[in-house]
């Protein structure tokens, strides 16, 4: 019974043993069964998406540069121009890898060197510590407790970089080839994906351009371009003026980022940095080459190809006439170093000459006397609208224009004789002795002090009583100023140059410093803006804006200027409350300055003006000397006398005494210098 019992169970047993071995392999029939329906739909419907997904390329744009606009001067002559120089640069795509720009570093420092004073201006030690991090990835994380290495990782690096061991740093600034590297791989990291760096265009020889390009295929990312530099037909002259550039290394100016960056530019983008380059920045500018990177779905580029070829910035029509410029510059520089060794605090001299219907500045020169040798002169033109000086007699124009829209009539009368006021010492004119009685005219011819006192004083509605007190107020200088402003003076000219200075306006310390301001004594003035000043005399009333830029053109392939993109036409800033009949009348006075008063006999030509002295404490570059009492000798006028085609001011500070001529000399000269040019384009074009 026993038996047959087991026998039962056994065969239950295998029963059940061979249901569950079907049931598993049904199991496992279906799920082949699944797997092959699905294979199927994956390679049938989903094959030909899949296959597009693997060869999937994206497109990526990338920049080169393009030479910027040129400029000319008033007769189309070239003063600022471009050269290509070649460059090298590295362009990091998606899949670059630190380790990938290291190893590519340290092969083209094979090929290309560094100077150590370029590489000491360059490299800061951030750069050098960033470095050493990349280089030396075990040794930056022992930098690190292990809660640090928790932290962000823009924490965690932060730290790395403040514990870099100094005496790491002082290995690499000890050792020129790893100076180098940090240099390059700096370059290579400056930018972003796709966006060429310019490692190095700068003293960039012959022979490291060839070596490079003949081993391109050992250094991804690096590439051999055509880059663009600024040429200087003229040298040196008026160099100052036309500007700088950033250098690829410093890239677009950090103060007007924003500025930049909204406009399309890459952050290692050259601009712009001072006086025209800076202030046409968004005409010069060109419009880059655009290069097309395709890579594939790794990340790696496979193809790329110049989409764009660019095209280069506007061009800028200049109101410098060149020859008249160099002949200026020379003229002053003779002057100034012949006149320097009699005035040991004399070091430097200005001219500006205008069109004054037009505003075009014709020449701007500045030179100063090197502060370490005496015997060299630097330009110092920007200093002719960003300096100021006391202007001396040569606004009393202004005082005389601003007495008759204060009703004072022409002919009006003034004794000159020394004045005495209560509290202030002796005022009076230059002359040993009393000029006796004054009109308007003489008063211009003779250069009376002491009749500008009393039209400060008219002005100010005040009767001189002598020893008497004298109670200006603070309105009083501003209603003076006020009438000074209308001429240019103590306002900015509105130039198109940047950091132009609107002269200084000194704080009355005491009431009588309102005479002052009449005869030139107190506030002070740029060149620039007493050249604007004769010009409203010159020209009949009008202040016009002085102007560097003519007008903007079109970018064109051959030597001729293209199609005018702007037209920049003279601008005048406002009208003086002056009669024409007053006009005349103080131009009747600059005239007799020149024929038969403080000028009289130092012009060869027609020409119409007023000298001015001024005693001035000096405050030169010379800081021991400050506080010693010097003249500036200067001068305004405008040739011809009637019709003037120019005007200008001459400024010369800070001399000794004031008996030397050297403002006269200096205005008779330049205005010889325009007439003899005249001639000489008027025989060409014949």
């Amino acid at each position: 019974m026993t038996e047959q019992t087991n026998g039962s169970e056994t065969r239950k047993l295998k029963k059940t043993r061979f249901v569950r071995i079907n049931v598993f392999f049904f199991l496992i029939f279906l799920l082949f069964i699944a797997l092959i329906v699905r294979l199927g739909f994956v390679q049938i419907v989903q094959g030909e998406e899949f296959s597009k997904e693997a060869s999937k390329t994206e497109a990526a744009y990338a920049t080169l540069p393009a030479p910027r606009g040129k400029m000319v001067d008033r007769y189309n002559r070239v003063v600022v121009d471009n050269q290509s120089v070649p460059a090298i640069t590295y362009t990091v795509d998606k899949a670059t890898k630190t380790e990938d720009k290291i190893n590519t570093a340290k092969r083209l420092a094979e090929f290309i060197s560094f100077e150590s004073e370029f590489l000491k201006k360059e490299l800061k030690e951030r750069d050098i510590r960033d470095y050493w991090l990349v280089t030396n990835a075990e040794k930056a994380k022992k930098l690190l407790s292990k809660k640090e290495i928790e932290l962000e990782p823009a924490q965690t690096y932060k730290l790395q970089v403040e514990r870099v061991p100094e005496t790491e740093i002082t290995k690499i600034k000890e050792n020129l080839e790893q100076q180098e590297l940090a240099y390059i791989y700096k370059r290579f990291s400056s930018g972003y994906q796709y966006e060429p760096q310019i490692v190095k265009s700068t003293s960039l020889t012959e022979e490291e351009v060839a070596t490079v390009a003949e081993h391109l295929e050992e250094l991804p990312g690096i590439d051999v371009i055509t880059d663009w530099d600024r040429t200087y037909p003229y040298g040196e002259y008026l160099k100052s003026i036309f500007g700088g550039l950033t250098t690829p290394e410093q890239g677009i100016l950090q103060s007007r980022e924003d500025y930049y960056v909204a406009r399309g530019y890459a952050r290692n983008d050259r601009v712009g940095k001072s006086y025209l380059e800076y202030q046409y920045e968004d005409y010069l500018n060109p419009r880059k080459a655009k290069i097309e990177y395709i890579s594939d779905n790794t990340g790696k580029i496979v193809s790329k190809k110049v989409v764009d070829e660019g095209q280069r910035g506007h061009d800028l029509k200049l109101s410098f006439d060149m020859e008249l410029q160099i002949a200026v510059e020379k003229i002053v520089e003779e002057e100034l170093v012949l006149a320097s060794g009699s005035h040991k605090l004399m070091d430097r001299a200005f001219v500006v000459m205008m069109d004054p219907s037009q505003g075009d500045v014709l020449a701007m020169v500045g030179k100063q006397l090197d502060p370490k040798n005496r015997s060299n002169v630097l330009d110092f033109a920007y200093g002719a609208f960003s300096t100021q000086y006391e202007a001396g007699s040569t606004v009393k124009g202004a005082t005389v224009l601003s007495g008759y829209q204060d009703g004072m009539p022409h002919g009006q009368t003034f004794y000159d004789a020394p004045i005495y006021l209560k509290g202030t010492p002796e005022k009076k004119s230059f002359s040993a002795y009393p000029l006796g009685l004054m009109t308007d005219l003489t008063a211009l011819q003779e250069s009376s002090n002491v009749y500008m006192f009393f039209v400060a004083m008219k002005i100010a509605d005040i009767t001189y009583v002598k020893n008497g007190p004298f109670n200006a107020s603070l309105e009083d200088f501003q209603k003076l100023r006020n009438y000074f402003a209308q001429f240019g003076l103590g306002v900015q000219t509105g130039i198109d140059l940047p950091q132009e200075s609107s002269g200084l306006q000194n704080p009355p310390d005491e009431a009588g410093k309102l005479l002052d301001i009449s005869i030139g004594q107190f506030d002070t003035y740029t060149p620039l803006q007493l050249a604007q000043y004769v010009s409203v005399i010159a020209n009949g009333g009008s202040r016009i804006q002085p102007r560097i830029v003519t007008s903007i053109h079109e970018p064109s392939e051959d030597s001729e200027l293209g199609p005018i993109a702007v037209n920049k036409e003279a601008e005048i800033l406002n009208r003086v409350n002056n009669t024409a009949s007053d006009i005349e009348r103080v131009r009747q006075g600059f005239k007799l300055v020149v024929t038969s008063g403080t000028a009289q006999g130092r012009f060869s030509h027609d020409v119409a003006g007023k000298t001015g002295t001024s005693e001035t404490a000096y405050y030169g570059v010379n800081r021991k000397y400050w506080g010693v009492e010097t003249n500036n000798l200067n001068f305004v006028g405008y040739y011809p006398s009637t019709n003037p085609e120019i005007a200008f001011s001459v400024v010369v500070p800070w001399a000794s005494n004031d008996s030397d001529p050297i403002n006269k000399r200096i205005a008779n000269r330049v205005v010889e210098a325009y007439v003899d040019l005249q001639k000489k384009y008027a025989t060409n074009q014949d």
